[in-house]
């Protein structure tokens, strides 16, 4: 009789537990992200540059820097956003290579204003910032989002990665 009641006790526990993952998973998950955003970060997104002024020019020099970023090779994923006057350069780091994360970010930071010396850049290598960047860059997809919403989300992660450091 006990061997049977250890079995329905196991069988309680196993469905409890069961249940309780499952609440735990959907819990946590944010449903207010979009698209690309919802994967950024277990997938290679390399999500399109997003610009907030859009000129043939911002988009010419968004696609260049872009593929620039891309061409480190420790570096496997990058969110570009060139706003007026400033570009948010996110990126995701090589696994073996985010012991050198540091150094990687201030080396990016240096190459890209040596190459474009009328641009301020801010270079993160952090999850956060990289979210962000793709959640505004799906946003800008949007042709009902406002300009001046985006305006404010670009200044807000830059701030975030300023106050980051």
């Amino acid at each position: 009789r006990s061997e049977k009641m250890k079995n329905q006790w196991s069988r309680k526990v196993a469905l409890l537990t069961l249940v309780l993952s499952i609440v735990i998973t959907t819990g946590c998950m944010d449903t207010e992200k979009k698209g690309e955003a919802k994967m950024a970060l277990l997938k290679t997104t390399n999500p399109h540059p997003a610009v907030l002024n859009e000129t043939k020019e911002e988009f010419a020099f968004s696609e260049v820097v872009h593929k620039y970023v891309l061409s480190f090779d420790d570096i496997y994923d990058a969110a570009i956003i060139v706003g007026e006057k400033r570009v948010l350069v996110a990126y995701k780091v090589k696994h073996m290579k985010r012991f050198r994360m540091k150094k990687i970010e201030k080396d990016l930071q240096k190459k890209l204003e040596k190459k474009y010396p009328d641009r301020k850049f801010t270079v993160s290598s952090d999850y956060k910032i990289f979210l962000e960047a793709v959640e505004l860059n799906e946003d800008l997809k949007d042709p009902n989002y406002s300009r001046k919403k985006a305006k404010k989300q670009f200044k807000k992660i830059i701030k975030l990665e300023k106050e980051k450091t």
